[in-house]
């Protein structure tokens, strides 16, 4: 005997001119309190502001440059990033006209001398040695081994002998950074062939098959910062023929709107650390306690607003080129104004992370079809390796606890049939004022971790 469906309660649309009001008074309160912040940023609420900002933070020529993720990819595109992202599009249109068969192998090709053009042969050799490893282990076919076999290695990080002695390699710490983030990005990429490989081995042989783990690392869109694409993705998409079609023209204006595109968030990424010096602002707790409070809201809304757009950029153009080349990569972040939960806030903005996730340890683990308690040990882990992922400071501990605990909140709640959804609103006007302080942690400088007590005033005055 099934039970009948609960019937599920019809929703009247809102008039329009309602959903016009909201929208009204939503982008008006966004610009003034970003007005409100910009006015303290330039001193105008009070002079001793804007000295201290030039003289003690971070501020050059007008710029806010306290975030270490934007001025480190900005300065590493300027250098060469943006150009041979450029070399690898002109290559993959070339290869696809005249030489469709040679497309890929001259595209990893491209991408093992690009890596080492700017890693080095010796960063090179450190992202092959752990290829090695972790293709060696993979051929065992236990998963169990494999996962330890890429903990182990993504460890190797904090192993201080070793982090000066790369470090050594390079005149800049900027280039020893760009190498810390390959290989961690590169270590998602090996786990992803290494499981794959041991829950479905491939009938290709083991040249072959270290030929296309050779491709799927040193693809060179993706190769720095992602996004992410699983290793079973990559193989199945670039090995379907590509559509012959004359779309020429087609191709041409996606190119040329998806570039507009690209420079508009550029542009407007620049635009928000030139007037509102926001990160700059956050990192001092006496202006957290004195900013008025339009300015402070303007301030969270701010930081949320600029790593969403941050990321626009920087997964935009790599899966711009990434389209052209057959490939489907996860869609772009989705507009944090619109997202009021920390489980939305995993799900859609970085889409290629969740996925990979959610295939190689939320679902592998038992995930939601065994119960409350295997979900909230699947999601914990889930967490936690991220946590190690970036890093394993202790304020990326608490960044990831503070995701943990809201999610299991948020989905607790919703199993409770009759519970106030005016409640539920509150939860996830509260959770979305944290992203504020939860998106700004993510993006420290790796190894110099400001500490989660200097956060505590913003907190204080957001809830009360």
């Amino acid at each position: 005997m099934t039970s009948k469906p609960q019937p599920q309660l019809a929703v009247a649309p809102l008039p329009w001119i309602e959903i016009l009001t909201y929208w009204v008074l939503s982008f008006g309160s966004h610009l003034y309190s970003f007005y409100q912040l910009h006015r303290f940023s330039k001193g105008k609420v009070d002079s001793n502001v804007s000295a201290y900002l030039f003289n003690e933070l971070r501020i050059n020529d007008q710029e806010d440059t306290s975030d270490f993720e934007w001025s480190f990819w900005t300065g590493w595109a300027k250098r060469s990033l943006l150009w041979t992202l450029i070399g690898h599009g002109v290559i993959s249109r070339l290869t696809s006209i005249f030489y469709p068969k040679l497309r890929l192998p001259a595209l990893t090709l491209y991408g093992l001398l690009a890596a080492t053009n700017v890693l080095g042969i010796k960063g090179v050799s450190v992202l092959l040695v752990h290829l090695g490893l972790s293709f060696s282990v993979a051929q065992l076919r236990k998963p169990a081994l494999s996962w330890a076999c890429n903990l182990l290695l993504l460890c190797t990080f904090h192993i201080q002998q070793l982090q000066e002695i790369q470090r050594g390699w390079y005149e800049t710490e900027e280039e020893y950074y760009l190498l810390l983030f390959s290989v961690a990005v590169c270590g998602l990429r090996f786990i992803s062939f290494s499981l794959e490989h041991c829950w479905c081995p491939l009938e290709r042989g083991g040249i072959e098959q270290l030929y296309w783990l050779f491709s799927y690392t040193f693809y060179h869109p993706f190769f720095y910062n992602g996004p992410i694409i699983t290793y079973k993705d990559y193989v199945e998409q670039m090995w379907r023929p590509a559509e012959e079609s004359d779309k020429d023209k087609s191709a041409f204006s996606y190119f040329v709107l998806r570039s507009g595109r690209i420079i508009l968030w550029w542009c407007i990424a620049e635009y928000m650390i030139h007037v509102i010096y926001m990160h700059s602002i956050q990192s001092n707790e006496t202006y957290l306690e004195i900013l008025p409070p339009w300015a402070l809201g303007g301030l969270a809304l701010a930081l949320v607003q600029f790593f969403f757009v941050k990321y626009l950029v920087l997964f935009g153009l790599p899966s711009m080129l990434a389209t052209s080349d057959n490939l489907v990569p996860p869609k772009l972040p989705r507009c944090v104004s619109i997202m009021y939960s920390f489980t939305g806030m995993w799900r859609h903005f970085d889409e290629g992370l969740y996925r990979w996730l959610i295939r190689y340890i939320y679902v592998p683990l038992g995930g939601s079809h065994h119960g409350p308690l295997y979900k909230m040990f699947s999601t914990g882990l889930a967490f936690g390796f991220v946590c190690l992922w970036h890093g394993g400071h202790d304020y990326l501990r608490y960044w990831a606890l503070m995701n943990w605990a809201g999610v299991l909140v948020e989905n607790g709640s919703g199993r409770i049939r009759y519970i106030s959804t005016s409640l539920l609103a509150c939860f996830h006007r509260c959770n979305s004022c944290r992203f504020a302080v939860i998106t700004d942690l993510k993006s420290r400088k790796p190894g110099k971790p400001r500490g989660v007590q200097k956060n505590l005033p913003f907190w204080t005055r957001i809830e009360t």
